[in-house]
């Protein structure tokens, strides 16, 4: 799972531990101070995977620019079918400009 920063808190990494799910979530500035502050017991630095991460950050700015799309942001669309038309419209017109 990939997440930012505001899910790094001890109880998601604990829940993601739990069900066996691999967690590439960077550790708060804040957090690793405490951590450090605690020694010994305040356990072992996060490990963190910065290439997977980098490439949530792609994923999650394309989702931002389809939903500047305020038709697919609010889902105004009715039916799957005429969503999934907007999806491809907004996807087409993405790729055109990036051209």
């Amino acid at each position: 799972m990939a997440a930012d920063k505001a899910y790094s808190s001890r109880g998601n990494r604990s829940y993601l531990r739990r069900r066996r799910i691999r967690a590439v979530i960077p550790e708060k500035v804040d957090q690793a101070a405490n951590r450090k502050k605690r020694g010994s017991r305040g356990g072992r630095p996060v490990s963190h995977d910065p290439a997977l991460y980098k490439q949530r950050n792609t994923v999650e700015r394309c989702i931002n620019k389809i939903k500047e799309w305020r038709g697919l942001a609010f889902r105004f669309d009715k039916t799957p079918e005429s969503y999934l038309a907007g999806l491809h419209l907004r996807g087409a017109i993405l790729w055109i400009r990036s051209l």
